[in-house]
């Protein structure tokens, strides 16, 4: 019997945080009009013509680490490097 009420508080918890869940919308349907997941650090590129997380492109591309940056190479700018 002990060890049912000491599951209860950990059953309540748990129904509690389920609760508190946003319902009708799966965990990662925040995907923008490309169909990039800004919840996973995409945001689109017409650059590169995909969805890209800013600090792997600026590290694979060699510009800043910055919104500018990003914005700027997306953009098919000329990026200081």
């Amino acid at each position: 019997m002990n060890a049912m009420k000491a599951a209860i508080p950990v059953m309540l918890l748990a129904l509690g945080l389920l609760g508190g869940c946003e319902s009708g919308k799966p965990v990662g349907a925040d995907r923008d009009s490309h169909g990039c997941l800004p919840s996973g650090g995409y945001q689109w590129c017409s650059a590169t013509a995909a969805c890209e997380r800013s600090w792997e492109l600026a590290e694979a591309e060699g510009f800043a680490n910055t919104p500018a940056g990003f914005e700027a190479f997306c953009a098919g700018a000329d990026v200081d490097q």
